[in-house]
């Protein structure tokens, strides 16, 4: 075996390492918002959560990508961890869709496939075309990987060094453990599997030996997960954890019953094959996983159970008492997540903020000393989740974002602004509230009771707006609408009032000018509040494709 053959095995794998980064990448780009949607709104039975699990695995073509999505999600507190399982266990069914594709061997059409890719990814311009030419470009590349790989190993067949390894590797432990490392470094289950594959139709690797190679390349697929985790909270390293023991657990029941009876097992997979070692090493992938879903679903809960105890305790508090709730303590940005993350953080400090000025609002009409304290702490952790969401936010951006979420992601910062300076008008309230408590400074009654009116509208506008920003929800569109023209025509009318008040002296002009201030403020928040209801929003429904010039 000369050098050169060497180079091509080593080029034939990264072409198809490569197809298959372009592959999953493109699908991610192209349909990642929509299917994490499917996975966030279908999980909250485990059974459906496996249904799920394995259909985004199969499109998706990358269990790695699944799990990891789904460490983000329990990260993040939008997956509990029983959700999780269910889907980590479709993940294991759905990664063997790709050697099902590998064994077809579409190597002949390859070159076809991919010059199809290429048109799609240089002269199109929309993203969305661009994006599907990168799935069908690494399809192409994928199988052309594996065409040049199989003339290399052609020559292996000359290397009798290389002949006597591989008929030596006669030891099942041997063969989890080659198979466990090949998959720890490649980080990908489906490209161990496609190589055993081409060893085995090309006779340099005897197929007894497969499934052992197959139960540690199941182990391996578990370590970008376990990395993944390593930012994150607790119950992220348990969700890791849920994905690693059940490849180790289901591989240790497969090794014993493999280990009873081999013969008669790889007999049948051959049989049902059609005869085609190719299609039994796909087959027998497939297999294995639903089989070790089928016999661990039941137990699911004590593997749950068994996490926290090799995670135990809860995570330590966050100083000065300010948590971020959704994009986690350590900052774990994971593209095909960071969206929905943020927008369930940003929606955690806009509920805040509009506590926050209901407190305020209370304050100065009843001029409560404890509530206008109240204020003041919430504020500071106001501007702690402003400064923390933005700078995860533009760590996001820096990130190959699904195109969905890529044309939305700066809109995000408009709405983090919005609510810090809805935060900021509660803490000016709060002032006007001490400045009344400190120079016994006094409302009517009327005058208080319209403050409390226009309140009760400005809080339900925001409460609609937030709503329709983070579930993308509707519903109370055209009530926004109507509730900031009525509190755009309200702050005249209470400016008019309170001018008449001033004239007639039945209040001081430093009531009528902190009721002045006090209104205008209200009015100001109703418009960050339609900011925010409107700054992701797509009247069609979609979001329209941009246009990019090469």
């Amino acid at each position: 075996m000369s050098i050169v053959d060497v180079f091509s095995l080593f080029g034939g794998l990264g072409f198809f390492l490569y197809g298959m980064k372009l592959m999953s990448e493109g699908l991610e780009k192209a349909a990642g918002a929509k299917m994490r949607g499917i996975l966030e709104f279908f999980t909250k039975n485990r059974f459906i959560g496996m249904v799920v699990g394995i259909i985004f695995t199969a499109i998706i073509q990358s269990s790695n990508a699944t799990t990891v999505m789904v460490v983000s999600f329990v990260n993040a507190g939008l997956m509990t961890l029983m959700q999780a399982t269910g889907v980590i266990l479709g993940a294991n069914i759905g990664t063997t869709v790709t050697g099902q594709l590998i064994a077809f061997n579409l190597s002949d059409i390859a070159p076809l496939v991919v010059i199809i890719g290429v048109i799609m990814v240089m002269f199109f311009k929309k993203q969305g075309v661009r994006k599907i030419g990168e799935v069908i470009l690494g399809f192409g590349v994928l199988f052309m990987g594996l065409r040049i790989m199989s003339e290399s190993m052609q020559a292996v067949k000359d290397a009798p060094q290389i002949l006597d390894f591989l008929s030596s590797l006669t030891n099942p432990f041997a063969a989890i453990l080659v198979g466990f490392l090949i998959t720890a470094v490649l980080q990908s289950s489906s490209a161990t599997v496609g190589i055993i594959l081409l060893m085995v139709s090309q006779g340099l690797l005897a197929f007894t030996i497969c499934p052992f190679m197959i139960l540690g390349c199941n182990i391996g697929s578990c370590v970008s997960a376990l990395i993944a985790s390593l930012s994150g909270n607790k119950d992220a390293k348990r969700a890791a954890l849920i994905h690693f023991l059940f490849n180790v657990i289901g591989s240790l029941i497969m090794f014993l019953i493999l280990m009873a009876a081999l013969d008669p097992i790889t007999d049948a997979l051959i049989y049902i094959s059609g005869g085609s070692l190719a299609r039994a090493v796909a087959n027998v992938h497939t297999l294995m996983k639903v089989f070790e879903v089928a016999i661990m679903f039941p137990f699911m809960g004590w593997i749950v159970k068994a996490t926290y105890k090799l995670v135990p305790g809860e995570d330590a508090a966050a100083e000065d008492g300010y948590e971020l709730m959704y994009i986690g303590k350590g900052n774990m940005v994971v593209p095909t997540t960071a969206f929905a993350n943020g927008i369930h953080e940003i929606e955690h400090m806009g509920k805040i903020a509009i506590e926050n000025l209901k407190t305020s609002m209370k304050a100065l009409c009843n001029l409560d000393q404890s509530g206008i304290e109240e204020v003041y702490r919430k504020e500071k952790y106001i501007d702690f989740l402003n400064q923390k969401i933005t700078n995860y936010l533009v760590k996001v951006n820096e990130t190959e974002l699904p195109l969905a979420d890529a044309r939305l992601i700066g809109g995000l910062f408009h709405v983090v602004n919005d609510i810090e300076r809805i935060g900021d008008h509660a803490e000016n309230f709060a002032d006007s509230a001490k400045s009344r408590i400190e120079r016994g400074v006094k409302f009517s009654e009327k005058a208080q009771k319209q403050l409390q009116d226009m309140t009760e509208e400005v809080v339900q506008i925001l409460e609609y707006s937030l709503d329709m920003f983070t579930n993308r929800n509707q519903e109370h569109m055209q009530e926004i609408l109507e509730l900031e023209d009525d509190i755009d025509e309200k702050e005249k009318k209470l400016q008019r009032s309170h001018v008449k008040r001033l004239t007639k002296n039945k209040c001081t002009p430093e009531a009528g000018m902190m009721f002045s201030d006090t209104v205008s403020g209200l009015e100001r928040v109703a418009d960050h509040a339609t900011n925010i209801a409107f700054a992701i929003f797509d009247p069609s429904g979609t979001v329209p494709d941009e246009e990019e010039d090469d």
